[in-house]
């Protein structure tokens, strides 16, 4: 299995093929996205910084919490750093269970989790090039 944080485009393709199980019910994907209004201001792209070592630790401790979850089967999160433009994916959560309830409770958990707990930041990049930075994660917003 890959780095939960990652810099390009994010492959749905290759976590749905990692989480795959005879025992599976339910899967359930969460792909969080680049809007381009946020709070009535364009916004162009995201820049997304991350203290790596301690994210991709945070990640699979979710991760491996989650699959403790009564119902769930797997879960895999990944995480997008760098310039993300509007419209792109930033962050995939999959998740597969024995039922529907459990898996749709799992993903939303886990991206729950991963806003409040992993050391992630981002800056808002506007058309005309200015940025404004935001938190996202248990961290502080880029100065």
């Amino acid at each position: 299995m890959g780095n939960r944080i990652q810099e390009g485009p994010l492959s749905l393709e290759t976590l749905v093929q990692e989480t795959e199980g005879v025992d599976d019910g339910a899967l359930v994907v969460f792909s969080g996205n680049v809007r381009a209004v946020d709070g009535g201001v364009e916004v162009a792209a995201l820049d997304y910084d991350v203290h790596r070592p301690m994210a991709e630790q945070v990640i699979r401790r979710i991760e491996d919490e989650i699959v403790k979850l009564d119902g769930v089967l797997s879960c895999r999160i990944v995480h997008r750093i760098g310039y993300v433009p509007a419209g792109e994916s930033s962050v995939y959560i999959v998740v597969r269970g024995r039922h529907r309830p459990e898996a749709f409770e799992a993903a939303r958990e886990g991206i729950e989790r991963v806003k409040r707990e992993v050391p992630i930041w981002k800056e808002d990049v506007h058309p005309d090039g200015s940025r404004r930075p935001r938190s996202s994660g248990s961290g502080t917003p880029l100065v």
